[in-house]
């Protein structure tokens, strides 16, 4: 074999390796190809079978939770229509609203607990009657704004009857003290008290006390009881005083006789006496008199208002109120006692008694002042202003039963 020959051999046998390279390389791309395409059509396959998983999942636990909120939902709505059904049976039941005795023992409490309560202590801690007893019992009774005045006046009508009764246990005081706070409040209490129409009532006291609202509930309870009122803004230095009185005398359907404000009192008490007779008016009230600062002018005011009233209607009964604040304690004794020397004070009104411990100021001012007290407030409500009844407060100062 030539040199040639050789290399041509060698040629041909390359070529002919590189055709079969060739051929295992496509025969070997093909099988990879296919194990691609088979693992791909797995993988779409398993992707979804999961999918097909998940999405049961999802569909099971929406289930679910639709299931719980339906079920929720039907509670609540069980939940609510019992509510209703039981705020309906509420409205149904016959509304059985207080009484005012019962509203007055409620009102009183503190004042009960701030007198019994103490008096109840002082008497667990002795076992005779002496001297010491009767100190600790003043201490108390000032404590609950008695004053001292009318606590030197129970202790001793204390003294006076244990010593005449021969009372030697210390528990026995306790009815004993009742008995002389209450003898206090009944005396020469007039029963069924009635103002004589026409009348001109002039209400006074300082501001804060509640007058101008006083003054609006007393129109509605004897407007209530049948008797034409009329009201008189006769109060024109204090802001919105006037305004106030038209609130109420809309609400109640009553007249209010006015001026512009820092007007003269007297003025406006001139014209409302004058329209009371005109229209021969039961009963007209007048708001006035708030100043305390100087009683020289309050007292000069007072005098020229009682002289129109005097001038104009002469034949008209004339009523003086005085309005306190039972919070103010013995503050309440001292605003009495200046108006006091300023106006013949014929009745006082002791508003804002429920949920103050200074109750005991009503024992005080009947004991010291001499001056019936005519009308108490226990509450903010039009209702809550009823006359006086000595009895009844007694008993509900000491928690006893109405009979």
């Amino acid at each position: 074999m030539g040199l040639f020959d050789f290399f041509k051999k060698n040629k041909e046998e390359e070529q002919a390796e590189d055709i079969k390279t060739e051929q295992l390389a496509e025969e070997s791309g093909e099988e990879a190809t296919e194990s691609e395409a088979e693992q791909s059509v797995e993988e779409e396959a398993a992707e979804e079978i999961t999918s097909e998983e998940i999405s049961a999942e999802e569909e099971s636990i929406v289930e679910e939770e639709n299931a719980a909120a339906e079920e929720t939902a039907e509670e609540n709505i069980a939940v609510e229509e019992e509510t209703v059904k039981e705020e309906v049976a509420e409205e149904e039941k016959p509304t059985k609203k207080k009484g005012f005795f019962a509203r007055l023992k409620e009102g009183l409490g503190k004042t009960r607990n701030s007198i019994m309560g103490g008096i109840d202590s002082v008497l667990g801690t002795f076992t005779k009657i002496d001297e010491d007893l009767f100190e600790e019992l003043e201490e108390v009774l000032i404590m609950a704004d008695l004053g001292v005045e009318t606590t030197m006046t129970v202790i001793d009508a204390l003294r006076k009857r244990v010593k005449k009764e021969g009372i030697t246990d210390p528990s026995a005081i306790k009815d004993l003290l009742a008995e002389e706070i209450s003898g206090i409040l009944l005396e020469g209490c007039e029963e069924d008290y009635e103002i004589k129409t026409p009348c001109v009532l002039l209400v006074i006291g300082v501001n804060g006390v509640g007058k101008t609202t006083t003054i609006g509930k007393l129109a509605h309870i004897y407007k209530e009881s049948g008797k034409s009122v009329l009201l008189a803004a006769a109060d024109t230095f204090r802001a919105a005083a006037i305004d106030q009185l038209e609130i109420w005398g809309e609400r109640g359907g009553i007249d209010v006789i006015k001026h512009e404000e820092n007007s003269d009192p007297a003025a406006v008490v001139f014209d409302a006496v004058n329209a009371a007779r005109a229209r021969k008016t039961d009963l007209l009230i007048c708001d006035t008199a708030g100043r305390l600062h100087n009683k020289k002018n309050l007292m000069d005011e007072l005098k020229k208002i009682f002289k129109v009233i005097e001038r104009e209607y002469p034949e008209a009964n004339r009523e003086v109120y005085l309005v306190l604040d039972a919070t103010t304690g013995q503050n309440a004794m001292q605003q009495a006692k200046l108006f006091k020397e300023a106006a013949d004070i014929t009745g006082i009104i002791l508003t804002k008694l429920d949920g103050t411990a200074k109750g005991g100021i009503v024992v005080a001012i009947k004991n010291e002042l001499k001056i019936p007290v005519r009308y108490i407030g226990v509450g903010e409500g039009i209702d809550d202003l009823q006359k006086f009844d000595a009895e009844s407060f007694a008993k509900a100062l000491f928690g006893k039963e109405q009979e």
